[in-house]
C-alpha cells in the first residue's frame, strides 16, 4: 500500500488544482480551485479553448458574469471526474463586502444548477474575513454550503464554527512560511518539522477544539509545502493536496498512521470560546501572522483575478 492509499483510510483526500486532467490518476473524493490555479490552467494550450469558448458564447455579458461562467466551466469538468464536491471561489476583491459575496455565490450556484449539478456537490469558497464569515452564514441558511479559505488563526476558525459553515481550509504551508521567514537564521528545520510544524500545530488545535465541542464544521488542511505536514495531519477530516505532493505520496510505501484522533480530542480539557465582531477583529489583530497572511492572500488572489479579467477581455 502506498502512502496515498494509507492516508485515504483516515482522511478524505481532495485534489488542489485547476488542472483537471491531473486529477483522475489520484482518485480523490473532492477537488478545490482558486483564482491562481485557474489562471495557471487557462494559460496552458490544452485549456485555452475553455476560456475562448466561454468568451465567444457570453461576450455581451458583464465581465464578472463571464468570469463566474469560466470558473463554473472548470468546476463542471472536475465534477465529471470526481465523485464528490468541487470548491469554487467568489472573487477575492469582494472579501470585505458581505452582500456582494452572497450575490456572486448565488449566481455561481445557479450556473451549476442550470447544468444539472445538485447544490450539495458545490462548496462556495469565501475568504475568512468577518464579512466573508457573515456572508457564509447567510448562504448556509439558504442551503448553499461554503468553504472558508485563507484561514490562519484560531479566532477565524471559531467564528466560522459559530456561523455553522460547512468547511474551513486552514493554510498549513503559509503559516509555516511566515514563521520560517520571521525566525530567519534562527530557524532550525528539524525542530519545526512534522508534528512541531507551526502550521500543523494550528490545524491540530482547531481540529481538537471542534471535536471536543461537537462542532460539525469540517476541517480541511490546505496549502502544504511537504509531505511531512500531510503525514502529521493524517486523520484530519479532509486534506487538499496538490498533484505534485499526491505523486510523492503515491511513490512512497513507508508506513503512515493516523496522527489526529477525534475520540482523544473529546477527552481534552478545553474552555469554550466565542466571538462577537469586536472580539474577532481584536483577536485577529493580535495575531501578526494571521493578519499579514490574510491580507497577503487576498491581495494575491485579487491580482490573479484581475489577470484573468485581462485574459477574458483579450480573448
Amino acid at each position: 500500500m502506498n502512502q496515498l492509499d494509507a492516508l485515504k483510510q483516515y482522511t478524505t483526500v481532495v485534489a488542489d488544482t485547476g488542472d483537471f486532467r491531473q486529477i483522475d490518476a489520484y482518485l480523490p473524493q473532492d477537488a478545490t480551485t482558486n483564482p491562481s490555479l485557474i489562471l495557471k490552467a487557462v494559460q496552458k494550450p490544452e485549456y485555452r479553448s475553455l476560456l475562448t469558448d466561454i468568451v465567444a458564447a457570453y461576450r455581451d455579458r458583464p465581465l464578472d458574469e463571464i468570469m463566474d461562467r469560466l470558473l463554473v466551466r472548470f468546476g463542471l469538468e472536475i465534477l465529471s471526474i470526481i465523485p464528490g464536491r468541487v470548491s469554487t471561489e467568489v472573487d477575492a476583491r469582494l472579501s470585505f463586502n458581505a452582500s456582494a459575496t452572497v450575490a456572486r455565490a448565488e449566481r455561481i450556484i445557479e450556473l451549476y444548477q442550470a447544468q444539472g449539478i445538485h447544490i450539495d456537490r458545490v462548496l462556495i469558497k469565501v475568504a475568512a474575513t468577518w464579512e466573508g464569515i457573515e456572508a457564509a452564514a447567510k448562504l448556509e441558511r439558504r442551503g448553499i454550503h461554503t468553504n472558508l479559505t485563507l484561514l490562519f488563526s484560531f479566532c477565524q476558525a471559531l467564528a466560522c464554527a459559530q456561523a455553522r459553515v460547512q468547511l474551513i481550509s486552514p493554510f498549513v504551508g503559509r503559516i509555516y512560511d511566515w514563521y520560517k521567514k520571521s525566525a530567519g537564521a534562527a530557524w532550525v528545520e528539524a525542530d519545526n518539522a512534522d508534528a512541531n510544524d507551526p502550521g500543523v500545530k494550528s490545524v491540530r488545535q482547531i481540529y481538537n477544539y471542534y471535536k471536543k465541542f461537537g462542532i460539525a464544521t469540517e476541517v480541511m488542511g490546505a496549502s502544504f509545502r511537504n509531505v511531512g505536514q500531510i503525514r502529521a495531519l493524517a486523520g484530519c477530516d479532509l486534506l487538499t493536496i496538490s498533484p505534485d505532493l499526491l505523486a510523492v505520496l503515491v511513490a512512497s510505501k513507508a508506513p503512515l498512521a493516523a496522527a489526529l484522533d477525534a475520540r482523544a480530542a473529546r477527552s481534552l480539557e478545553l474552555t469554550p470560546v466565542s466571538y462577537d465582531e469586536a472580539g474577532f477583529r481584536f483577536a485577529l489583530n493580535e495575531d501578526a501572522m494571521a493578519t499579514e497572511k490574510l491580507a497577503e492572500g487576498i491581495r494575491a488572489f485579487s491580482v490573479d483575478s484581475a489577470r484573468l479579467d485581462q485574459l477574458l477581455l483579450a480573448a
